[in-house]
């Protein structure tokens, strides 16, 4: 018997010692993950890698540093090969890497053929893998960074400067507070070491999503995956994010600068994202309201139809990057979202007018909801559009990977199943739920900010002025109601500052 033991203890010795050698000899698993859409027969080929990693990860500080290291990767030389000689080589095959950085990912994505797929994925690992990280790069970059912040933004983007200014306002203390690119006192200051030290800390197996789609060859998803093994395992902690302040009353903040046009984003914090079931009803509100460049938005309708005001007038409810023509580019998930409005560039003498008139019909669509005839076209409309917005092979596979960041197998798919069974009772609760008109940030470029100010205080009539002295007697009607529409401001919440005090320092030039 006690032989029996022996024999039993030493078989379990040995197998212990066989299980040990087999798992140290095991592969360790890498972290990375892949998006793979093979299309057999497809003469392309197109990359996402996307980096679980973006503009909110950038140290205290050091706001810019993880966009100003994604272009020292997508617009800088690799170890090996100078840009310039990159780009040669990309010439003839008509070949780029692009990269996108948006709060809390970023992603680099190109398209070629596959007579050249060989050739370009290449160049492309080289870059991505083993950077060069050369001081006139670094100097290249860093200066084109630091002249977007301060010139171009400021003085020849007055939409995208309002949309960035409402980002400071509803993010003000909070990892999503500042642009992607930064501000002027924290680039400056960013060192190539600092460059280097990002690379290393955040590009690494956990963080990576290889994306592939089109037709290459079956044995060339697992190439990629080996090659982007040689990174160190590891994975940056998701973002623990605090909750972001919602407006107490209207509270505006008025950029000035010499324009003869007025450029205003207005909007609020959402408490839901895609991976909500509450985003369908409110998808539908949107569609109805404010469709990106699309004629059904009902404020273009009044705005620009009607009136003729100014280009175009859209809403939200989520964050907003226009792809491929009028299409919602992927790959800019967020934890966190808000509500927008944004009034394109209009003549400053109707600014107050617009403002109130905006206020006005958003107030009118929480009490009132949606006419029946409108949620039955605007749900309509979603479902036949979003068939349209994965077309490209990048398209696809970006849509591919945000449907998986939101926990759906296919988001579109899922839209296309849950839309029709919304009803119109449910899109007006969402409303009522989730969107207000009296708590919300407003962010204004235009002139002679004083007197805008000392106006909207005093909420002084604004009757409208138009070019066309045959406006119809209906709209003439409802005109004399808005100009008269009460907006409560309060001065005390209203703050002026020069254009070009703007992304200097991180938060706001407050100025009262």
């Amino acid at each position: 018997m006690k032989g029996r033991r022996i024999r039993i203890a030493i078989i379990l010795t040995i197998l212990s010692l066989l299980g040990t050698l087999i798992s140290c000899t095991q592969k360790p698993t890498s972290g990375l993950q892949t998006e793979l859409l093979p299309v057999e027969g497809n003469p392309f080929v197109s990359f996402r890698i996307l980096l679980r990693i973006g503009s909110a990860h950038d140290p205290i500080g050091k706001e810019g540093l993880c966009y100003l290291t994604m272009a020292m990767l997508a617009n800088g030389g690799s170890n090996t090969l100078s840009f310039k000689e990159i780009q040669n080589k990309f010439y003839p095959m008509a070949a780029t890497v692009n990269f996108q950085v948006d709060k809390e990912m970023s992603v680099f994505t190109g398209t070629i053929h596959v007579d050249n797929l060989e050739n370009y994925y290449a160049l492309f690992k080289d870059m991505l893998l083993n950077p060069g990280f050369r001081e006139e790069d670094f100097i290249r970059l860093k200066t084109n960074q630091l002249n977007f912040l301060e010139k171009t933004l400021v003085n020849n983007m007055d939409e995208q400067f309002g949309k960035e200014i409402l980002n400071l306002m509803l993010y003000e203390d909070h990892p999503y507070g500042h642009h992607e690119a930064g501000t002027v006192e924290s680039v400056r200051k960013l060192t190539l070491e600092d460059i280097r030290n990002f690379y290393q800390t955040h590009f690494v197996q956990g963080n990576i999503v290889i994306g592939l789609a089109g037709g290459y060859p079956s044995g060339f998803p697992q190439q990629v995956i080996t090659d982007f093994s040689q990174l160190p395992a590891g994975q940056t902690p998701k973002l623990n994010l605090p909750q972001p302040r919602s407006p107490q009353g209207l509270e505006i903040m008025i950029a000035e600068k010499n324009t003869p046009a007025t450029a205003i984003s207005m909007g609020f914090p959402l408490q839901l994202n895609r991976a909500d079931d509450d985003f369908f009803a409110l998808w539908i509100a949107q569609a109805h309201f404010g469709e990106h460049r699309q004629h059904l938005s009902w404020l273009f309708q009044k705005i620009r139809e009607e009136r003729g005001q100014n280009y175009g007038d859209y809403a939200y409810i989520e964050h907003f990057v226009q792809g491929r023509d009028k299409f919602p580019e992927p790959n800019h998930c967020r934890q966190q979202q808000y509500f927008s409005i944004w009034i394109r560039p209009l003549a400053n003498t109707n600014r107050h007018f617009v403002l109130r008139q905006a206020l006005r019909e958003l107030k009118i669509l929480i009490e009132e909801g949606i006419p029946r005839e409108r949620f039955e076209l605007a749900r309509e409309y979603l479902l036949n559009y979003t068939k349209l917005y994965a077309q490209t092979l990048g398209e696809r596979l970006g849509w591919q990977m945000d449907s998986h960041y939101y926990g759906y197998e296919d988001f579109l798919g899922e839209a296309q199943k849950r839309l029709p069974k919304i009803t119109h009772e449910e899109v007006n609760q969402a409303i009522r739920k989730y969107l207000n008109s009296h708590n919300v940030y407003i962010a204004i470029i235009t002139d002679e900010a004083a007197r805008l100010k000392e106006a909207l205080v005093a909420n002084t009539p604004s009757p409208i002025t138009y070019a066309n002295p045959n406006m119809p007697p209906e709209i003439l009607a409802e005109d004399l109601i808005i100009q008269n529409f009460p907006l409560d401001t309060q001065p005390e919440k209203i703050w002026i500052a020069p254009a070009t005090a703007f992304f200097q320092t991180t938060g706001l030039p407050r100025e009262n």
